[in-house]
This record gives C-alpha cells, sequence and structure tokens, in this order.
C-alpha cells in the first residue's frame, strides 16, 4: 500500500523496453508509479486514480498525448505533466507546454535528467500547496462578518483565530462603527464554546442601577419592582460568551463586583447571599482610550489589567487600504435585494469619491450611506450625482477637470454659443488631452505590474512601496487573469 506522503505518477509510454527502464530509474525513489501503454489506459487511470505528475510519451499508438493534454486542460485535472519526445526540433514540446505542460525531456535522457526533472516538478507542486494554504490564510475578503481585504483585516482575522481558543479575556478598542460587536462575535464563533450563548450587553444603554441586576440577576424583592426573581446575563451565558459593549461606561462600584466576578468565577444574586458558579467566557470592548479612562480615574486599574489580556484593535475604515469599496459594493447587494432595485456597481468617479472620503463613522456611516442612495435612486450603477452629504462636497475633487470643462460649455451654450465646443486650435488640444486620459484601472494595473517588475517578482515588497498590502496584490493579479 502507498504511503501517504508518495507522489503518484503515472507513465504513459507505448515503449515496453523505456517503460521497464523508467521504473528501474524510479523504482527506489518515494513514488507510487502507475502505468500506461495507450493513451486510452491513461485517461482511464486519470478518470480512476489520484496522480500528481504524468510522464507523457507524445506519440501514442491510439492518439496523440497533445490529445491527452488538452483533455486534462478542459477538466481541470491537477496533475502536472513532464512530456516526453524525440521531435529534436522541440516545436511538439513547445505545443505541449503552451497546452499546460510542465516541463519536457528530450529523448533520449539518462536517469539523472529523469530524477531531477521529477524531483522539481514534485518540489514545485509541494510549494504551491504550502502558498494555497498560506494564501488562504493571510488573504481571507471576508471573515466571520467581517468584509475586506487589507493587511490590516488580516491580522485582525489572526488574532481572532489565535485568541479565540483561550479561555483569556479580549479587550477589544475602536472607534465607534468599526465592528467591535462582529469582532466579539467572530471570536465566539471560532472558539470551542460556538454551539453555546453569545449575550451582548451595551453598558452605556442600561441604567447604573440597573446594570448590575442585568448582568448578575436578582431575587424577588430585592429592589422596588422585583416581582419576582430572575436570572442575569452572566447565568444565561454560562457555558459561552457574555460580550460587554463599552465596559468604559461602567460606574465605579459595580467594576469592582465585575473584578470579583472574573477572579471568582462567581456571581451573586442582588439581594441574594448565597453564591453560583459559572463557566463564562468575556469580550469587552470601548471606543475610548482605556488607559486614559484609567489615569482620570473613571475606571479601576486592576480590572483594567485583569481584562486587557488579548487585546484587539480594529482600525478605521481610512486605515484599511481599499476595503471600503469590497464593503460598499456589499451593501449595495444587500440593499438593492431587498429594495428590489436594480443596482449592480459604482461608477469609477462614485468609487473615487468613496475611497477618498475619510468615514469618520466608519463603516456604519458607509452602510448608511449605501442604503440612503439604494432607497432614494434606482439605476444600475450608481454615480456620483446620487451621493448624499457631506459626500457630495467631493464631487469636484473627484472629476476637477471634466466638471470645469463641463461648466465652460454650459455658460458658451446660454451665451448662444453652439453647443458643440469650437473647432479652435485651443478645443482642439483639449480633444487631445482628453484622448490621452486613460481608466483609472488600467493606470492601477500598470502602476502595479512594474512595481513587481522592478522588485524582481517581489510581491511584498512590491507592494510596500506601492503603500498597499501584498494581499490586495495577490487578489488584483488573480482577477486580471
Amino acid at each position: 500500500m502507498p504511503k501517504k506522503n508518495m507522489t503518484f505518477v503515472l507513465l504513459v509510454e507505448d515503449d515496453p523496453s523505456l517503460l521497464s527502464i523508467y521504473m528501474a530509474y524510479l523504482s527506489s525513489l518515494p513514488y507510487h508509479l502507475s502505468l500506461a501503454e495507450t493513451g486510452e489506459q491513461a485517461l482511464k487511470v486519470l478518470a480512476t486514480e489520484h496522480i500528481d505528475v504524468v510522464l507523457l510519451d507524445i506519440q501514442l499508438p491510439d492518439m496523440s498525448g497533445i490529445d491527452i493534454l488538452k483533455h486534462l486542460q478542459e477538466c481541470q485535472h491537477p496533475a502536472d505533466v513532464i512530456v516526453t519526445t524525440s521531435d529534436c526540433s522541440m516545436n511538439t514540446a513547445i505545443a505541449a507546454m503552451k497546452l499546460g505542460a510542465r516541463d519536457y525531456l528530450l529523448k533520449p535522457f539518462d536517469k539523472d535528467r529523469l530524477v531531477t526533472t521529477l524531483k522539481n516538478t514534485c518540489d514545485s507542486q509541494k510549494l504551491k500547496q504550502i502558498v494555497d494554504i498560506y494564501q488562504e490564510k493571510i488573504d481571507r475578503s471576508e471573515f466571520c462578518g467581517f468584509i475586506g481585504s487589507s493587511l490590516a483585516m488580516q491580522q485582525v482575522y489572526q488574532l481572532i483565530d489565535s485568541a479565540a481558543s483561550s479561555k483569556a479575556t479580549i479587550f477589544i478598542t475602536g472607534d465607534s462603527g468599526t465592528g467591535k460587536e462582529i469582532c466579539a462575535e467572530a471570536a465566539h464563533q471560532r472558539s470551542n464554546r460556538s454551539n453555546k450563548p453569545f449575550i451582548a450587553l451595551n453598558c452605556a444603554a442600561i441604567p447604573n442601577e440597573l446594570i448590575e441586576s442585568e448582568i448578575f440577576g436578582h431575587v424577588k424583592g430585592a429592589f422596588t419592582g422585583a416581582l419576582s426573581s430572575r436570572d442575569g446575563l452572566a447565568k444565561a451565558a454560562d457555558g459561552g460568551t457574555l460580550f460587554l459593549d463599552e465596559i468604559c461606561e461602567m460606574e465605579l462600584s459595580l467594576q469592582s463586583k465585575l473584578l470579583r466576578f472574573l477572579q471568582t468565577g462567581t456571581l451573586q444574586k442582588v439581594g441574594s447571599d448565597k453564591t453560583e458558579i459559572v463557566d463564562v467566557r468575556i469580550i469587552c470592548a470601548t471606543n475610548k482610550d482605556p488607559l486614559n479612562q484609567v489615569d482620570q480615574g473613571l475606571f479601576r486599574e486592576d480590572l483594567f489589567y485583569r481584562l486587557h489580556v488579548l487585546p484587539i484593535h480594529l482600525p478605521p475604515l481610512r486605515d484599511r487600504d481599499n476595503d471600503v469599496i469590497e464593503i460598499a459594493q456589499h451593501f449595495l447587494a444587500q440593499y438593492t435585494n431587498e429594495e428590489n432595485k436594480d443596482f449592480r456597481s459604482f461608477d469609477p468617479q462614485t468609487e473615487f469619491v468613496l475611497s477618498q472620503y475619510h468615514w469618520p463613522g466608519n463603516i456604519r456611516q458607509l452602510q448608511n450611506v449605501i442604503r440612503n442612495i439604494v432607497v432614494l435612486c434606482n439605476a444600475q450603477t450608481v454615480s456620483v450625482e446620487m451621493l448624499p452629504a457631506p459626500l457630495d462636497k467631493l464631487l469636484l475633487q473627484a472629476e476637477p477637470r471634466i466638471s470645469t470643462r463641463r461648466s465652460v460649455e454650459n455658460i458658451a451654450a446660454q451665451q448662444g454659443a453652439p453647443s458643440n465646443r469650437p473647432n479652435t486650435d485651443t478645443a482642439a488640444s483639449l480633444s487631445d488631452q482628453e484622448h490621452q486620459i486613460q481608466p483609472l484601472a488600467i493606470l492601477e494595473r500598470e502602476a502595479i505590474e512594474h512595481a513587481i517588475e522592478i522588485c524582481q517578482g517581489n510581491v511584498p515588497k512590491a507592494a510596500h512601496y506601492l503603500g498597499i498590502s501584498a494581499a490586495t496584490v495577490y487578489r488584483k493579479r488573480n482577477s486580471w487573469r
């Protein structure tokens, strides 16, 4: 039985003596060999067995090896192909390479040449598998409710994955609207508590006199209005996760009780002298600077260090490369479906405005802008005229030359000039300049490809000098292919 770390090789050769020689060359190496003397046999093996590499003779008695290559290409078979040929002109080998062959061997060849070529092919295949796994891990455009493939968010995704399996407290910081609750839910989903409750509480939304009861529960008669006993959210989250949003808004007297709960794992209902043991993972978040709150005496220092075990900072939308366009596309598709509208995309000028705006309200503001457009307008493409305030103030920045030219034409029309531009040297010059303008997507591709060429194929280095993430470069290159 072949071992798991073996490479599965199919030898396709109609000359029995050559087939025996290949087997002798490779028998002592970690390859599991399958044999085929005709094209029909080769296709049957490829359809029924796992094959990593094919050593393919071009000239077979029943069909050409080129036909087999075409079949592999059509069905997107993952096997790499090394063609063997006695054509000294190598025209056939070149044709095979164009059809996806990995390498070629010109007959006759010796053992060293065969072994080296096969080893290089296998090494390349293993490297590609590693790159694919790594790429899947670092180049994620979606992650547990998050949208975005920027380098800043790849780091956030990695932090969430690393922190999820731990029982330690996670402390999430970030501006309002950056997705702190989504981050907390992602950590819960990726943990071994995912099948248990996720309970969220906004500490700023509950009156101070009720928040203790909300978290720990109360017994009947504990205070006015407590007509019956009630479990708190900590008890409801037993075995799962309790998310305390806006933790810095919690009053100091309750902070001490929360600290005791974290240290002992026990809670005491309001009005009760009994303690209960619960197993809860705490995740908290704030849009303030927690250390600044500690310095001002508004947040207990001991509680801060008890909570601040696994910190995760969510970057503002303006620091996330081109994520704004990806997120906008996501919301556009979602709201278009909900509102039964016709929108499909943004025009280039609109994308420019969206990418240049600083988004003080972050993702929440972007979400509201896209919903506003979809509700109030309808078309297949979102144009800059549809953008609500304050984005409409950026229109002149988005297309200054075009806007200026249109203004001149409008004034001329009002003064009785012909609607078409005058046939003057100035008009001709403007026309020539307009033809020189290229779409932003083409300029972007040229800039990226030029940077990669200068950096000798080193994508991370090119991305560094371009000021974007390597993940963005990889994604764009895949879309161009």
